[in-house]
């Protein structure tokens, strides 16, 4: 994520001349650049939001090239796992989009009618808006000006019902214009802005948690012509976010705190991986021995309900002997991106051996032939040895069989007694929520 250096920002006229120069003289075709387009825009958003935890997409799209990105990239997230339906009302009847209809067709990914949208969105987890790009002009005409009302009033419906649903935009947020961003204030205001080629001005108006580029495509000529200022991009990806996340201000915003820690921490463990955190359930697990000699290390939150956080282990492992002598332990997130942490105190116990198969047999092939070889906190003479055994294995129970579970592995649980919620300030005044337990479901907070 590029953070330092300022970047550039097109005018109306300047994106202009920049799309008929690589159509014209760069011999770009327009399906070229709506398929590198609609690439960036599903990579960005698989890089922030999971398909195993946002799975429900629903990409509303355009007459326009807007359209055609909203279209492209509906098939590529159809590709990368998640379930897709598709709003695509006034269609376009050019053969460039009518063949991404049919490809979509194909797929069996569903168009649904204005008609047929569910109230509030409510059964979707990101929507992709795709109406109107830099090029549009004027008012909104029936029916996108009711479809960019209702998604401009999503965030105070989800407010209000306690649910997380992201918008994203694709280089323009419907409703704002092209370099003076949102006049009115009823334009989208999504979480996510996909700027294409490079910015526009409405962009530094941008106030949602990630803004992304997707521009790979841009010939040196356009970028010292136009003198733009463009961040690197990462190995091989198609987008590279840019800016900061806002940091969310608890003590300004107290509507914010939620009377139950659990609900609490499913909000800033949303942000958190709405921030593109790589790992936003990697968590410190803190035991101590019954003398009360302590050891951290950093293991991966696999669930985490009322009854409290479950990660898997090697039951013979250092953390599994001082849980069998000393249950009482602490778990400890941290979000520097979001200058937030998250404390969590309780008892540890093992989950059932149910739990703990049906979690193996979530996990990749691969991956479970580790636990069957690895003697966790053990010394060995050198790595070539584990990777001797897990050969091994893997001839013992060839692909299409099943690997079993060993019986020295599987799942423990933290049931949590009390919570402690920090939100650091470049003030230095910073907000520390605790949350006690009085009794079953009921918490005491104390700030």
């Amino acid at each position: 994520m590029e953070d330092e250096k300022p970047i550039s920002y097109l005018t109306q006229q300047q994106a202009a001349e920049i799309d008929e120069l690589l159509v014209g003289p760069l011999s770009f075709t327009i399906d070229q650049l709506m398929e590198l387009g609609g690439l960036s825009v599903a990579s960005a958003i698989a890089e922030v939001y999971r398909p195993n935890e946002h799975n429900l997409v629903l990409v509303i799209c355009g007459p326009g090239n807007n359209g055609g990105h909203g279209l492209v990239a509906a098939r590529h997230l159809h590709h990368f796992g998640y379930k897709l339906f598709v709003c695509y009302p006034n269609r376009n009847l050019k053969p460039l989009f009518t063949g991404l209809v049919t490809q979509l067709d194909s797929l069996s990914i569903p168009f649904l009618s204005i008609e047929s949208l569910p109230r509030e969105y409510l059964n979707f987890d990101i929507i992709v808006d795709a109406i109107f790009s830099f090029s549009f002009h004027g008012n909104p005409k029936p029916p996108f000006d009711n479809l960019i009302r209702s998604l401009a009033s999503l965030r105070e419906h989800y407010q209000e019902r306690k649910k997380s649903r992201f918008v994203v935009s694709v280089d323009i947020p419907s409703g704002w214009h092209v370099e003076e961003g949102d006049i009115t204030g009823d334009g989208i205001k999504p979480d996510m802005l996909v700027s294409l080629t490079a910015p526009k001005l409405c962009a530094k108006a941008f106030l949602g948690s990630y803004h992304f580029l997707g521009g790979r495509f841009i010939p040196p000529f356009i970028v010292q012509k136009y003198k733009l200022r463009l961040p690197p991009y990462n190995g091989t990806s198609m987008c590279v976010q840019i800016g900061k996340p806002p940091r969310t201000n608890l003590k300004a915003r107290p509507e914010n705190v939620e009377a139950d820690p659990f609900v609490q921490f499913k909000k800033w463990l949303d942000d958190a991986a709405a921030a593109g955190l790589k790992e936003p359930k990697a968590v410190s697990l803190s035991t101590a021995t019954k003398d009360g000699k302590p050891s951290s290390r950093v293991v991966l939150l696999k669930k985490f309900d009322r009854r409290g956080f479950v990660w898997c282990s090697n039951y013979g492992s250092r953390k599994g002997r001082e849980i069998s002598e000393n249950p009482h332990a602490s778990l400890l997130f941290y979000w520097n991106i979001l200058n937030r942490q998250v404390r969590v105190e309780g008892f540890v116990q093992k989950v059932s051996n149910e739990e703990s198969e049906e979690y193996f047999c979530t996990r990749p092939r691969e991956i479970k032939i580790v636990p069957a070889v690895s003697k966790t906190s053990t010394e060995i003479s050198g790595r070539e040895i584990l990777h001797q055994q897990c050969k091994e294995l893997e001839e013992k129970y060839p692909e299409g069989t099943t690997i079993p579970r060993p019986v020295n592995w599987g799942g423990y649980r933290l049931v949590p007694e009390s919570f402690e919620f920090w939100q650091g300030d470049e003030s230095c005044v910073h907000l520390r929520l605790r949350y006690f337990s009085d009794g079953e479901n009921e918490w005491r907070i104390v700030q």
